[in-house]
């Protein structure tokens, strides 16, 4: 599997309950728009999903926001221009509307990415297996594999993100785009 530099922060949350869906998930769409306008260096992409359950969460169903960037000097530029400018106030709205939210870094360690997936397969390296012998073994079919960074995040090692779930998953989580 051939190593890639693309790294994700994904942040999943869920709404307050007295917010409507189609409020929250409107913040969340007009907060990705603006991002993407403004032009932060070595930004990639961003967008959110419905996921059907968020095990890290207690279980109920929430959203996945990604957020692609080239490298950590583009993480910490993300970081600051994601509550600056034009997409502060629609950052904070969507913020307040949140009940509760983790999140975690990932590496694309393999495939391409997935915007449209579907499925979100969890899982870990069992312990006995070396990387290199895991890695090369690992049948993913047509997903992106993600590997945790620096053990940030509640979340099982590795994440695959395609059409169809992993058999071998830990988790298997549906995702649905806004």
């Amino acid at each position: 599997m051939t190593p890639h530099t693309t790294l994700a922060y994904v942040f999943w949350h869920q709404p307050r309950p007295d917010v409507g869906t189609e409020e929250y998930e409107s913040a969340l769409r007009e907060f990705h728009a603006r991002l993407a306008d403004a032009d932060v260096p070595g930004f990639i992409d961003s967008w959110s999903v419905r996921a059907s359950t968020v095990p890290w969460l207690g279980g109920g169903a929430g959203y996945e926001d990604r957020y692609l960037v080239g490298d950590f000097t583009a993480l910490g530029a993300l970081n600051v221009a994601a509550v600056a400018g034009p997409q502060q106030a629609i950052h904070d709205a969507a913020a307040a509307s949140a009940l509760d939210g983790i999140a975690g870094l990932y590496r694309l360690v393999a495939g391409d990415i997935q915007r449209q997936a579907t499925s979100a397969s969890w899982f870990g390296k069992p312990p006995e297996v070396a990387y290199p012998d895991f890695l090369a073994d690992l049948d993913i079919g047509g997903s992106a594999l993600w590997q945790r960074q620096m053990t940030l995040g509640p979340t099982p090692e590795f994440q695959a993100t395609g059409l169809a779930p992993l058999p071998f998953a830990e988790y298997e989580i549906e995702l649905a785009a806004l």
